[in-house]
């Protein structure tokens, strides 16, 4: 019986100076993503990073007051060490983010804020491809950046950005999905794979919360394996995928 043909992932687009990542919690770029981030900041390229929470409800083991900060201390080494120095907090609740127009209005002024051509974020659907459930967080946020990336154009949604001074930006060319079940597009995770598991193991007291096994070991092969096996739809490189939303 003949194998299913397995189709390959095409090269994310270059021809643009400016990206915005846009998550709901520390960590959720770090998990697959900041190694395309590391190759991008090499090449010269301008990415930012805006979280609507600070991942306060993340630990069960650390009260919110505490967790909040220490998870904020620990996003933004993790976004140093993959070349980003621009890391934005929304403060919406960790666990509870709703869907809904102050979230879309958050991130519209987000974009017009850091105009950029690019924006990423992480999988909206309600599983990660077979029975895996999505968390809440993460499809309010999706589904709002989705969005917030053509709410960003129109001047006459959320017309009190403009009175803040946030014109309009219909700038943004594609919308990057990581972590999604089908995925178009991927980048070579090759030179920035050994910085993508630096910037996760920033995030030490969230795995070692998460884990009983050693953090570099578990950071290693967790992002290794993910990279290997996309790579076997790009050519047998070391990658990390994106499904690509031309706007």
């Amino acid at each position: 019986m003949t194998e299913p043909t397995i189709s390959q992932l095409q090269p994310m687009p270059d021809d643009w100076q400016r990206a915005l990542a846009v998550v709901a919690h520390p960590d959720d770029l770090e998990y697959g993503c900041a190694a395309a981030i590391a190759a991008w900041t090499d090449a010269g390229r301008e990415v930012s990073y805006v979280l609507a929470t600070r991942g306060e409800a993340g630990i069960d083991t650390l009260e919110p007051a505490r967790c909040g900060p220490l998870r904020e201390l620990e996003q933004r080494a993790s976004a140093a060490v993959v070349g980003v120095s621009e890391v934005a907090f929304l403060d919406h609740a960790d666990g509870v983010i709703e869907y809904g127009p102050a979230l879309r209005r958050d991130i519209t002024a987000a974009v017009r804020r850091h105009r950029p051509e690019l924006v990423i974020t992480l999988n909206h659907r309600d599983t990660w491809g077979g029975t895996a459930w999505n968390t809440p967080d993460h499809m309010a946020v999706g589904r709002a950046t989705l969005d917030a990336a053509g709410d960003a154009g129109n001047r006459w949604i959320f017309p009190e950005l403009t009175e803040q001074g946030l014109e309009p930006w219909g700038g943004v060319r594609w919308v990057a999905v990581a972590g999604s079940s089908s995925p178009t597009h991927a980048v070579d995770a090759t030179a920035g794979l050994e910085r993508a598991v630096r910037s996760l193991l920033e995030h030490r007291t969230y795995i070692e919360a998460l884990t009983d096994e050693d953090p570099r070991t578990y950071a290693r092969t967790l992002l290794t394996g993910f990279a290997e096996e996309t790579g076997k739809r790009f050519g047998s490189r070391p990658a990390v995928a994106f499904e690509l939303f031309p706007r």
